[in-house]
C-alpha cells in the first residue's frame, strides 16, 4: 500500500478530527479564508494527513487515466500534440488571440468565491498554513517535522515550477495570505520568470535538505530528497531550453546539468536506478520499483469513500475485450518506433519498412507499446486473446477508403490502442476500472534523458550518446552498428533531434510529450528549432491511424453481410483456424500470411475532424491570463501577445546564488 492508498483510509479512521473527513471538506473548515485549526499540528497522525491530503490535491481523481490527465488541463494537452487527435483549444484556428477566449489558460485560478476549489493558489496557500503553523508545535519529533515539511516544500516548488512552464513569472505567495482584506496589503505582482523559477529553485533545495533518499516500504510513494533533486533538475533544463532559452546560453545548459547529475546521485545511492527486467512490466511492479521516482498510487478496493481505482486500464483495453478505449494513439506516433536495429523507419540497411507489414522487425518497445490487428493482447478471462480490426465493404461500391463494416463492436477509432503499461492478468469484470496499478509519474530514465539532454547543451556528446544507447540496450534493440543505431548521429544539434525521438518513443502516451514540443518550440519552425534538429511541424498536419481492408481469395477487397474471418467455417480463411496451413507452426507465421494474402493496409485519416489542420498559435509558448482573473486583480500584468506588457523572457537568474 503507498501514500495515495492510504490518504482515504487515514482520513476516514480518524474519528472526531474536525478537518478531516472522506470526501473535499478537508478544507472547509478555513471557510473565512484566514486560518486553520491549530489542533491539526497536535500529533504526527493529524498533521501527516494534512501532507497526505495535500498529496491527493495534485494527483489525478480516482477512475481517471493518469497518462492523458494533467493537473493544467485534464486531456486537452495530449491532444495538442501529436500523440492522440482532436480538435482543443489549443489547436484549432481563431479569429484573434485574446484573454476572453478560452485559449487563455485558467490554470492559473479564478475568481475567489464562497466555496473552496482545487486551483493553484488555494494548494499554496494550504502549504503555506501549514508551514506557519508546523513549527510552533511540541507534539512532533524535529526528525518528524522535518519530514512533513520538506514534503510541503516539494509540492510548493513543484507548483511554481509547473505554473513557469505555462505562463513564464507568476505571483509569489509564500505566506498565507487574508483575501478579505483593505488596503491591497495583499495584491502580490507579478514575479519574473526568473524569480518565478528561483522560488521554485529554492523550495526544492529545501525539500532535497529536509527529506530522506528512500522511505520504508510501508511508505512508498512518498517524495524523497531524489525525487526533489530530479524535478529540480527538470525546472534547470525547461530553463535552458528554447522556450526560455533562445540565445542558447550554456550556462543555463551546464546549472541544468549540474542539477541533473545531482539528482542522478542521490537516486542511485539510495537504490533507484533503470528497470532491468522486460521493459513492459515495470509498469507492474509497485513497492521497490527502482524506476519509480515519482508514483501516483492506486488500490482496487470495492468499500465505498475508500476506492482509488486507475482508469488507465479501461481507457486502453478494446470494447470486443470489454474496454472503452478512450486513449487514441496515432500512426504519427507508431512511426518515431525504428526498427529492431535502432535506425528510423525507411533508414534500415538490414529491415525494409513497409506500411502493408508495418509491425514487423520493429523497436521491442513497439509491441509493448501497441496492440494493432491480429496481435496478441491477454487478459485474466482470455490469456489467448487477439485484437482483430479488421473492415469490410457491405455493398459493391469500394470506392470509399475507410470500409463501413468492422469486425467485433465496431468502435475501432484508430486501428490500434495503447497496451502499453496494462496488465495481461487485469479482469475484465467491471470493464476493466477496478485496476490499482500504480502510475510511475517521473521514471529514473527520465532522469538520465534530462541527463544526456544537459550534456549535449555543454558540449558532452559522448556522454549523451552513451546514456541513449544505455536505454537502448535495456530496451532490447539491436547493436549491429556497434551503438544501437545510432552510429550515424554524432553532432549537437544530431543528439538534440535524436533525445527528443527517444523520448518521445520511451515515454509515448506518459504525458511528456506537450511540454517537450513547448519547451523546444517544436509546433512550427518559426524559431528554426525544426529544422536545427531534424525533425518534422506539427503545425499544418493531421493525426491518422490505420485501416485494415479485408481481401476476398481473388486478391480484391471483400464485400458481404458477413465477418470474412470469423469462424471456422469463414467465409474467406478463420483469423483463428485449428490448424495451421502446411508450413505454417504459429500465430505469427499465420499473421504474416493473413497480412500478404487477405488485408490491405491504408492510412485512416478520419480521427480529426473533416477540413481540420492542426494550427498552432506561438502565443501558446506563455499563456495570457484569463480576462475574468485580470478584472478581479487588475495590478497584475497581462503577457505579451494577450494585450499586455509582461515579458516572460526577461530577468536571469542571480548566478552568485
Amino acid at each position: 500500500m503507498n501514500i495515495i492508498n492510504r490518504t482515504k483510509l487515514i482520513a476516514c479512521a480518524m474519528i472526531g478530527l474536525a478537518v478531516m473527513s472522506c470526501s473535499d471538506d478537508f478544507l472547509e473548515e478555513k471557510k473565512d479564508f484566514s486560518g486553520m485549526n491549530e489542533d491539526v499540528f497536535e500529533n504526527y497522525e493529524t498533521a501527516s494527513a494534512y501532507v497526505d491530503y495535500t498529496y491527493r490535491q495534485f494527483f489525478p481523481g480516482g477512475g481517471q487515466a493518469p497518462a492523458w490527465w494533467d493537473i493544467a488541463r485534464a486531456d486537452d494537452l495530449v491532444r495538442t500534440s501529436d500523440e492522440s487527435p482532436g480538435r482543443t483549444r489549443w489547436n484549432q484556428v481563431w479569429a484573434q488571440i485574446s484573454p476572453v477566449n478560452n485559449h487563455a489558460m485558467e490554470y492559473i485560478g479564478e475568481r475567489i468565491s464562497t466555496s473552496l476549489r482545487n486551483y493553484t493558489y488555494t494548494r499554496i496557500k494550504s502549504i503555506n498554513l501549514f508551514l506557519e503553523g508546523i513549527d510552533g508545535q511540541n507534539g512532533i519529533s524535529e526528525e518528524d517535522k522535518n519530514h512533513l515539511k520538506g514534503q510541503m516544500y516539494f509540492w510548493r516548488g513543484w507548483q511554481y515550477f509547473d505554473l513557469l512552464r505555462f505562463y513564464g513569472g507568476v505571483p509569489l505567495a509564500l505566506e498565507p495570505l487574508n483575501p478579505i482584506v483593505e488596503g491591497g496589503n495583499n495584491q502580490i505582482p507579478r514575479s519574473t520568470s526568473a524569480e518565478t523559477l528561483e522560488q521554485a529553485l529554492s523550495d526544492l533545495d529545501t525539500a532535497i535538505e529536509l527529506l530522506p533518499g528512500r522511505w520504508p516500504d510501508d511508505q512508498w510513494g512518498r517524495i524523497t530528497s531524489g525525487a526533489a533533486a530530479a524535478v529540480k533538475g527538470q525546472a534547470l533544463t525547461l530553463w535552458a531550453s528554447p522556450q526560455f532559452n533562445r540565445s542558447d546560453d550554456t550556462q543555463r545548459w551546464q546549472l541544468a546539468y549540474d542539477a541533473n547529475v545531482e539528482a542522478k546521485n542521490i537516486l542511485e545511492s539510495n537504490g533507484f536506478g533503470m528497470w532491468q527486467g522486460e521493459w513492459d512490466e515495470m509498469w507492474l511492479t509497485e513497492v521497490g520499483n527502482p524506476e519509480a521516482v515519482i508514483i501516483y498510487g492506486y488500490n482496487n478496493v470495492t468499500t465505498e469513500d475508500l476506492d482509488f481505482w486507475n482508469g488507465q486500464e479501461w481507457t486502453s483495453r478494446s470494447r470486443d475485450a470489454g474496454g472503452f478505449p478512450f486513449l487514441v494513439p496515432t500512426k504519427n506516433t507508431m512511426d518515431f518506433f525504428p526498427m529492431a536495429d535502432g535506425k528510423p523507419i525507411g533508414e534500415s540497411p538490414n529491415y525494409d519498412y513497409d506500411l502493408q507489414k508495418f509491425y514487423k522487425n520493429r523497436d521491442p518497445r513497439f509491441y509493448a507499446t501497441f496492440a494493432y490487428n491480429g496481435s496478441r493482447w491477454p487478459y485474466a478471462e482470455d490469456e489467448d486473446f487477439i485484437s482483430w480490426e479488421y473492415r469490410w465493404y457491405e455493398d459493391e461500391d469500394t470506392s470509399a477508403n475507410i470500409p463501413g463494416e468492422v469486425t467485433g463492436d465496431g468502435f475501432k477509432p484508430a486501428g490500434i490502442y495503447i497496451k502499453k503499461w496494462t496488465d495481461p492478468n487485469a479482469s475484465s469484470d467491471n470493464n476493466f476500472r477496478r485496476s490499482g496499478t500504480d502510475w510511475m509519474e517521473l521514471r529514473f530514465t527520465q532522469v538520465l534523458m534530462n541527463v544526456a539532454e544537459s550534456a549535449v547543451g555543454i558540449g558532452r556528446l559522448d556522454e549523451a550518446k552513451q546514456i541513449l544507447m544505455q536505454i537502448r540496450e535495456r530496451a532490447g534493440v539491436e547493436n549491429l552498428d556497434g551503438q544501437y543505431g545510432l552510429a550515424d548521429v554524432n553532432g549537437r544539434d544530431e543528439l538534440f533531434g535524436a533525445i527528443l525521438k527517444e523520448r518521445a518513443i520511451e515515454f509515448a502516451y506518459e504525458g511528456k510529450r506537450h511540454d517537450d514540443l513547448r519547451r523546444w518550440l517544436l509546433f512550427n519552425d518559426d524559431y528554426g528549432t525544426v529544422s536545427r534538429l531534424g525533425l518534422e511541424p506539427i503545425n499544418g498536419t493531421r493525426r491518422q491511424g490505420l485501416v485494415y481492408v479485408a481481401l476476398d481469395e481473388s486478391g480484391e477487397p471483400y464485400v458481404g453481410d458477413e465477418d470474412p474471418f470469423l469462424g471456422s467455417d469463414a467465409p474467406v480463411v478463420p483469423r483463428e483456424p485449428e490448424t495451421y496451413p502446411e508450413g505454417i507452426t504459429s500465430h505469427e507465421e499465420y499473421l504474416d500470411y493473413l497480412y500478404e494474402n487477405y488485408f490491405e493496409v491504408r492510412i485512416k485519416d478520419d480521427m480529426d475532424p473533416t477540413d481540420f489542420e492542426f494550427t498552432w498559435y506561438n502565443e501558446y509558448y506563455f499563456y495570457g491570463f484569463p480576462q475574468d482573473v485580470m478584472d478581479s486583480a487588475p495590478y497584475l500584468e497581462q503577457t505579451e501577445g494577450w494585450g499586455g506588457s509582461f515579458d516572460p523572457l526577461a530577468g536571469e537568474l542571480d548566478y552568485s546564488n
